[in-house]
């Protein structure tokens, strides 16, 4: 049984290698139980590699990573998807032959063996994400927005207790980014312990209680979103001066 006290995702000095490339490099991180914690960094940090090992897609080389005070370094998709573990991919493809009712039912079936009380959960996280109206529609014909929301359901779908959301918000306009998140706040609000890759960072300020900044491959801060965004060392690896102080400007309001 987990400490009452460990957050339910702990990455410990964790390290991927490809040859001679060091992609993650002795990473330690933390999300605490429902709580939204953001990862961000240039392209190239290693957040998706690191996204990969906690969710069984690469293996560490070196490292461990805990979630409900196990260690599953190691532990392949699909035993990780019945621990409670779900991610979303950057580039998002949806069963383009089915409809956005059985994509999301594709999900439910990790837990839910009968198409009848799959298509329950289908319909129930739909009404969730904003898809209700449109569960009968071809998956592929649903827009970029609508194609995000429908890999967040797909994801929800399984039940998870830790949900990764990589860039699920890239690719969207201002407008359908203040349409998701509400919705993905109100997953946390529910227990849902999220973890972010994300480049919109107003997003992050208004999300994240909790940010990590990752670049080559190593954190090179963490706080609040706040105090993340006026570090010198996250100014000069990712943000720039003038998007900081907007940053801070927009907090300050």
């Amino acid at each position: 049984m987990a400490d009452l006290a460990e957050p339910l995702l702990a990455v410990r000095d964790v390290t991927r290698r490809f040859g001679g490339l060091v992609a993650v490099d002795n990473v330690t991180l933390a999300a605490p139980q429902a709580r939204i914690t953001a990862l961000i960094g240039p392209n190239g940090a290693g957040k998706t590699t690191l996204f990969s090992m906690i969710s069984g897609f690469l293996k560490p080389s070196a490292g461990a990573i805990r979630f409900c005070g196990d260690d599953i370094a190691g532990e392949p998709p699909h035993r990780l998807a019945r621990r409670g573990i779900a991610r979303t991919f950057q580039i998002v493809q949806p069963f383009a032959g089915l409809s956005v009712r059985d994509n999301i039912r594709v999900g439910a079936h990790l837990r839910h063996r009968g198409r009848e009380e799959a298509g329950q959960v289908a319909e129930e996280v739909s009404r969730e994400v904003g898809l209700a109206a449109m569960l009968d529609r071809p998956a592929d014909t649903l827009t970029i927005a609508g194609r995000k929301r429908l890999e967040l359901a797909r994801a929800l779908a399984t039940g998870p207790k830790l949900l990764l959301l990589d860039e699920v918000l890239a690719g969207l306009n201002p407008s359908e980014i203040r349409e998701i998140v509400p919705v993905i706040r109100a997953l946390r609000d529910r227990g849902i312990t999220i973890v972010m890759i994300e480049h919109v960072m107003q997003a992050v300020m208004s999300l994240a209680e909790h940010v990590f900044v990752l670049a080559e491959g190593k954190i090179i801060a963490e706080g609040a979103p706040v105090q993340v965004a006026a570090d010198p060392a996250v100014i000069e690896a990712y943000l720039g001066h003038g998007a900081a102080a907007r940053l801070g400007a927009a907090h300050a309001q």
